[in-house]
């Protein structure tokens, strides 16, 4: 077992500890710096060859062959309609390249990688050799991770809080509440992660509730939230520090340049501020509705410790900006400020002029 598991007060959730008792505490300290987080819930699969990057970037929607040792980034894979797969984040030292997923996508990702290797130089492996403590940078939880690992960190650094190099941002936010966003997840051997618990002084352990409420309240997708069968990159703003716009080709390539340039996204992420008088936290997958109408479902939701209850929810693109939307629990209905991530025009950026239509009357004649 864990030592983070076996830590006072932890309560087990679907994966790994939901939180140790106090989890709005734990999420402040998760958020100053002074917490780090057992991502149980997260694995990693493993690269190794020489042709690791360059077959990785002919296959994904990021730019990784050149990726630098020590360098952080993330891709997904998508299918022939651009829809999402398979989400990742990407660190490399130089002779592997880590993958970092959503536990539940490790093995179907590593399937999928198996059968596009052809006779590429690569050796793919969902291992349990490697394990994901997160943490923000900036304070105490960063220092005892670099004390402890030493020469022999490995840290992926989240790139949500910049719109990457041939990325693109979709929300029109003046504060982008991810440029604030300082997670880091450390790669790391159960012995590894042992010994943070052991030498972690007055760092405490925080929960995985505590984590996503932070992602939350980021904007940040996630492939096991807010993916669904169509989900597109456009609709969650995953442009931002997934795709790399002005690569070559890759499946799936040809509708994200036709949305981007001359289309729109179906659909768009909204953040939800809930009320909070009923005290009750809707489920991924709960309907949202404007008025009377079914408009789309929510995706996240958590207990934000400066916010309240906060949701992120994918709604039709033909939901105004203005509507006051509201989620129903049974008997209950909760109201639902929206704040527009993905607005209605998203898209369409090639700016290509409407042709003059001809007239089909006849010529006149002299």
């Amino acid at each position: 077992m864990s030592r983070f598991a076996s830590l006072p007060g932890a309560v087990a959730g679907h994966h790994g500890i939901a939180h140790y008792g106090e989890p709005l505490r734990e999420q402040r300290a998760l958020d100053r710096g002074t917490a780090f987080a057992e991502l149980a819930d997260r694995a990693v699969v493993a690269l190794t060859g020489p042709e690791r990057l360059t077959w990785l970037n002919s296959i994904t929607s990021q730019a990784v062959d050149r990726l630098p040792a020590g360098a952080s980034t993330e891709l997904l894979v998508l299918d022939v309609q651009g829809r999402v797969e398979h989400a990742a984040g990407v660190y490399d030292d130089g002779e592997t390249t880590y993958l970092l997923v959503d536990i539940d996508d490790a093995e179907p990702l590593s399937t999928w990688l198996l059968r596009m290797r052809f006779r590429a130089q690569v050796e793919i492996a969902a291992t349990t050799d490697w394990v994901l403590v997160g943490f923000n940078a900036g304070g105490a939880a960063e220092a005892v991770v670099t004390a402890v690992l030493g020469d022999d960190a490995r840290i992926w650094v989240d790139p949500w809080s910049v719109v990457t190099p041939g990325g693109w941002q979709y929300s029109h936010a003046a504060e982008h509440p991810g440029a604030d966003r300082s997670w880091r997840e450390a790669i790391v051997t159960p012995a590894q992660r042992d010994a943070l618990i052991a030498q972690r002084g007055s760092v405490t352990a925080a929960g995985l509730l505590s984590v996503d409420a932070l992602r939350i309240a980021a904007w940040r997708p996630r492939w096991a939230n807010e993916r669904d069968d169509r989900v597109i990159p456009h609709e969650v703003d995953w442009l931002r520090s997934a795709v790399h716009l002005n690569k070559g080709c890759y499946r799936g390539q040809e509708t994200v340049a036709k949305v981007h340039n001359l289309g729109h996204p179906p659909r768009r992420l909204v953040m939800l501020h809930l009320d909070g008088s009923d005290s009750v936290i809707p489920a991924p997958g709960t309907t949202v509705y404007d008025g009377e109408d079914e408009v789309g479902v929510v995706t996240s939701a958590a207990m934000h410790h400066e916010l309240g209850p906060i949701a992120l929810a994918i709604v039709s693109r033909r939901v105004p900006a203005e509507s006051s939307l509201s989620v129903r629990l049974d008997d209950v209905v909760i109201s639902a400020a929206q704040e527009v991530i993905v607005p209605a025009d998203a898209g369409a950026t090639a700016n290509v002029p409407r042709l003059t239509r001809l007239s089909r009357r006849p010529l006149k004649q002299d």
